[in-house]
């Protein structure tokens, strides 16, 4: 999503990934980390994952602990009405991520990894958001505001969650340590990106959201970011407003119909 400050993900990611996996080479989907054809990731891309899901739940947890550390002192209390409203969604979302028809729906490959959704939330202005891996997640205060009702606020942490939910993390590790060029990285970071929206809009109405919401949220995002200062798309890590926008209109039908058909007892459960 668009950020007002540099993401610090990537920084504690691969702090915390070279401690818990130096040296190691995991193939995808090894150590029961597959659910369906090995290397296939939910954009139904070859997915290559550096981390095997007991690292990658080392790492999450060792770079959650770097965040919390970087922000103490402006972490809200559980009390806090802003904390019990973002722990409220995260449940929710959470829930209907262990739906095993919606898994297989959006192509999740979570059979042996273990998920600790767990979330903070920060005072701060930036408008912002991030999900490490296996579930550790740290919500900005700024973001809070520009949702305009819990829906939309829903739509960004199931964004964020979906990169948790698609081991992108992972997949980050072993892309940094085969190489390739800067437009390789960032095309692959917008593939990332546009994965996340799609299976953030699914878990949205198997939680109880409006899936529409996300449109409108984005739409929202554009109008008060504006495209004037982004970079093209092509040189930039994030799809364009306008691009993201017309895939979560085009998706959002879909999820709904998805649901409508698990209501109805269409799918296989």
């Amino acid at each position: 999503m668009p950020h007002l400050r540099a993401r610090p993900f990537a920084v504690w990611l691969f702090a915390a990934c070279a401690l818990v996996a130096a040296g190691c080479d995991v193939p995808a989907g090894s150590d029961g980390g597959s659910d369906g054809r090995p290397g296939e990731g939910p954009g139904r891309r070859q997915q290559e994952l550096g981390l095997s899901p007991r690292e990658e739940l080392e790492a999450g947890r060792r770079a959650y602990r770097e965040v919390l550390a970087e922000y103490r002192g402006r972490i809200l209390p559980d009390s806090a009405p802003e904390v019990q409203r973002v722990e409220r969604i995260v449940q929710r979302l959470a829930r209907a991520a262990e739906i095993e028809p919606l898994q297989r729906e959006i192509n999740l490959r979570i059979r042996g990894y273990t998920f600790e959704w767990e979330v903070r939330v920060v005072r701060d202005r930036q408008i912002n958001a991030f999900c490490l891996p296996a579930g550790k997640m740290v919500v900005f205060t700024g973001i809070i505001p520009v949702a305009q009702n819990e829906a939309q606020l829903a739509a960004v942490l199931s964004h964020e969650m979906a990169h948790a939910l698609a081991h992108h993390g992972s997949e980050r590790v072993a892309r940094e340590r085969s190489g390739g060029g800067i437009l390789r990285s960032l095309q692959y970071d917008r593939s990332q990106e546009s994965e996340a929206d799609k299976i953030g809009v699914f878990l949205m109405p198997f939680a109880g959201y409006d899936p529409e919401e996300a449109v409108t949220f984005w739409r929202r995002m554009a109008r008060i970011t504006g495209e004037g200062g982004q970079v093209p798309e092509i040189l930039s890590d994030h799809p364009s407003h306008a691009t993201r926008i017309k895939n979560l209109a085009a998706w959002a039908p879909r999820a709904r119909a998805a649901k409508k058909a698990y209501d109805e007892g269409r799918i296989a459960r």
